[in-house]
């Protein structure tokens, strides 16, 4: 009512059920645990909205809306309109993402009438806009399969995650990394057993004992000499005991 809105049914009926939502969960190292994972989603309190008013208390301070530029591009072919600062649009923090960036639930036509059609972007320190979803259930999905690993959203920018968040995708989500691989080559990643195969019989050969060459017959000697030598030796020590 303050803001003449209505909630989309989906994120409705989240907040019918539970007044927002976190989950973190750590790992350990050196039997230290460390925090990484963290999935937030607002409570109603807490569901503020962005650009409304200005970043101080002065009178002529700069806002949000400051921001526009008319040059900007617009939506065109599979890029979708980006959200505005100013009155244009309805802009709701849902998630924090810990100082990363922010989530926001976007009311894009705010003008004359608040349209009950909304999307799901990300807001990153630069203030650059990236479109996620089109809904609440589905961004709610990738959160929980993205396992709140630190700036996961960033893997849905053009630059993608960092260096260091790479490494814990890699630990604990690596198909992410792959995902134009995945898209490309969609069998990369299935089991190609052929049990046909696997279970077919194979013919042993028999292995072949190699012979021993001959010995020459100036080794036989040498050895039937000293065979010769061990024996009266030990007829010598039996007759002196």
């Amino acid at each position: 009512q303050k803001n003449s809105c209505v909630l989309p049914e989906d994120l409705k009926n989240f907040y019918l059920m539970t007044d927002g939502f976190q989950m973190t969960w750590s790992v350990k190292t050196d039997d230290t645990p460390m925090p990484l994972g963290s999935m937030v989603i607002n409570s109603i309190s807490k569901l503020c909205r962005l650009g409304g008013s200005s970043m101080y208390t002065l009178p002529s301070a700069p806002t949000l809306a400051d921001l526009e530029d008319d040059t900007d591009e617009e939506g065109n072919g599979d890029k979708p309109e980006k959200p505005h600062f100013d009155s244009r649009s309805l802009i709701f923090e849902l998630d924090p993402c810990n100082g990363n960036g922010k989530v926001c639930l976007v009311y894009k036509h705010a003008e004359p009438v608040v349209s009950p059609d909304t999307e799901i972007w990300f807001l990153d320190r630069a203030l650059y806009w990236h479109f996620l979803t089109k809904t609440f259930t589905a961004y709610y999905r990738l959160l929980i399969t993205h396992l709140g690993l630190p700036q996961w959203q960033y893997a849905f920018t053009s630059y993608g995650v960092s260096p260091q968040a790479k490494q814990w995708f890699n630990m604990y989500k690596p198909i992410t990394i792959n995902t134009a691989l995945l898209s490309e080559e969609a069998d990369s990643f299935v089991n190609k057993l052929d049990p046909n195969t696997v279970f077919k019989s194979k013919n042993k050969t028999p292995v072949l004992k190699k012979k021993q060459p001959p010995q020459p017959p100036g080794s036989q000697k040498s050895h039937t000499s000293m065979t010769s030598a061990k024996t009266s030796s030990l007829a010598g020590n039996s007759s002196r005991k």
